[in-house]
């Protein structure tokens, strides 16, 4: 007689006693590890493993953390890419994080004893940095500032702005229907392309809370065009008590030369804004949060308002704010300012460790980009390793899994959106994949 297949399938609770797998529950939960004993029973059954190999077998199936997110290696040439968490962190910020993990002194004066301000060194770097501004503050995303920035100033109150600037960012998130869900009212001007000083002017009244700018950032109208800049803005609404608002979306504190056309928080201010609006996990290369920069008196009354509270962020991302700033140039940074024939040795030297291993791949010259909507009309230059068509569906499946982008029926692994030091696993995983 056959003996019945699960008489063979070991007991759950006597793979759990397993040292490893108790080991494996006591960093990762033993609810993670039981599903995967579970699993791995399943397939007993099925006669797709042998029972001795179960412990194995689960040890093997076990995620590296408690949490189901994946390191990924970004080879698409987007530096900032929203799919993938847009920026990584830098081991300074990744450190910072580990360190507030635990009890902090995030609103505790450890001199006096009394309660301390929150976040307090975290805007002071962001000050440091942008020295146009009086007083700044962090809630957790950009969308949260223009959220916060529109019920103080604008509730039953109108935003002026410009029609062009009514814009949609990624998965059908609308500026303008984010502004009217704060109760306000918009009061649009000019046309789709063309905006003048005189239709500003002619909008301004007594229920006036604001004008607001926009920065498209993930598109360009050309053509017949017209837009009013920060600083003629400015001028005409001098003495109106008018405050000028600028969402400039990515994050970048200073001119940057490879991106001319980028707005950056430094000159927006000393152009004649008001506040600022940014993104802290975009090209400043910090974790998600949205930075407000300004005059002390508009600050210091949205950090006065209700709605202020519920959009603060936590100590980790403080801490990972303030080590961005002070610490050492982030990777998106690092990424942005990378040489070109740097990038071009580090393909063929790539590229050859494959061919020798019998893959079919050579270096070519790529284009990168910003990401996050930054630039969109500025390619960067860069470099790649190209490989056959066929790889980019289990790399993306590997272990770490690899993104590439297929271009010309080829797989591209751009190597700007990676830092030097992940080309070593970058190989490793290609070669992973290697049919055998």
């Amino acid at each position: 007689m056959t003996p019945d297949p699960r008489r063979q399938v070991p007991r759950t609770d006597t793979l759990l006693a397993d040292p490893r797998l108790a080991a494996a529950g006591e960093r990762l939960g033993r609810g993670v590890v039981k599903g995967a004993v579970q699993r791995v029973q399943q397939r007993i059954r099925d006669g797709e493993l042998a029972p001795p190999d179960a412990v194995g077998a689960v040890l093997a199936s076990l995620p590296g953390t408690a949490s189901s997110l994946r390191p990924v290696l970004n080879a698409t040439g987007v530096l900032v890419h929203t799919n993938l968490g847009r920026s990584p962190l830098s081991p300074a910020a990744v450190e910072a994080v580990a360190a507030a993990s635990g009890t902090t002194d995030v609103e505790l004066d450890l001199g006096t004893g009394r309660r301390g301000q929150r976040g307090e060194a975290a805007v002071a770097a962001l000050l440091d940095a942008v020295p146009a501004a009086e007083a700044a503050i962090v809630v957790n995303n950009c969308a949260s500032a223009l959220a916060l920035v529109a019920t103080a100033l604008g509730q039953d109150r109108e935003l002026v702005l410009a029609r062009g600037e009514l814009v949609e960012i990624g998965d059908g998130f609308r500026i303008p229907e984010l502004l009217q869900a704060t109760g306000a009212r918009l009061r649009e001007v000019g046309t789709t392309n063309r905006v003048t000083l005189a239709d500003y002017r002619g909008a301004l009244g007594p229920d006036t809370g604001a004008v607001l700018k926009v920065h498209p950032s993930n598109f360009v109208v050309r053509g017949f065009t017209r837009q009013v800049e920060v600083g003629e803005l400015a001028g005409a609404l001098a003495g109106t008590g008018t405050p000028l608002v600028a969402d400039l979306g990515s994050g970048l504190l200073r001119p940057h030369p490879l991106l001319p056309d980028e707005p950056d928080l430094q000159s927006a201010l000393s152009a004649g804004a008001d506040l600022v609006l940014a993104s802290g996990d975009k090209l400043l290369g910090g974790p998600q949060a949205g930075l407000v920069l300004g005059r002390a008196e508009l600050v210091q009354r949205l950090r006065r308002h209700p709605l202020y509270r519920a959009l603060r962020v936590d100590k980790t991302t403080l801490a990972a704010l303030e080590a961005t700033l002070r610490g050492p140039l982030p990777p998106v940074q690092r990424m942005l300012a990378a040489d070109l024939d740097g990038l071009r040795a580090r393909a063929r030297a790539l590229a050859e460790r494959l061919v020798a291993a019998g893959v079919d791949a050579v270096a070519v010259d790529a284009e990168a980009r910003v990401g996050g909507g930054g630039a969109p009309e500025h390619p960067l230059p860069s470099a790649a390793v190209s490989l056959p068509p066929s790889f980019a569906e289990p790399l993306r499946q590997g272990a770490p899994p690899v993104v590439g982008y297929l271009e010309d029926d080829r797989t591209l692994l751009n190597l700007r959106s990676l830092l030097p030091d992940a080309d070593d696993d970058l190989a490793a995983a290609v070669l992973a994949v290697l049919p055998r």
